[in-house]
């Protein structure tokens, strides 16, 4: 990969790696699609209907996984704590939506 731009530095690197023959006469690396495909998502977190933050996981994250991440964020913590919730809708890969109690939810004083 650094020989179409520094040619004379791959040839010196290549003949101390063990090679013989011209680096310019050897087959470009081909691409193989595995390596390409991220591991984690990036996913959004609704709190009744409202996203309120996202997570990074795993792409087999189950629902349980994901819930755990959530209420462990900063941001998402204070929606969680001390409330008891309702509904997980979660799509893999897609969404965690969580919805909560409205009785035991405390309203905001003004």
């Amino acid at each position: 990969m650094l020989a179409p731009y520094a040619p004379h530095m791959a040839e010196e690197l290549w003949f101390r790696l063990g090679h013989s023959k011209s680096l310019a006469y050897e087959p470009f690396p081909k691409v193989d699609p595995a390596y390409l495909e991220e591991s984690t998502v990036l996913l959004p977190v609704q709190i009744n209907g409202k996203t309120r933050g996202t997570i990074q996981v795993e792409k087999t994250c189950s629902e349980e996984d994901a819930f755990q991440l959530a209420s462990k964020d900063e941001k998402l913590a204070k929606y969680l704590d001390g409330v008891s919730i309702k509904k997980r809708i979660f799509v893999p890969g897609k969404i965690l939506n969580v919805i909560l109690d409205r009785q035991n939810i405390k309203a905001a004083v003004r």
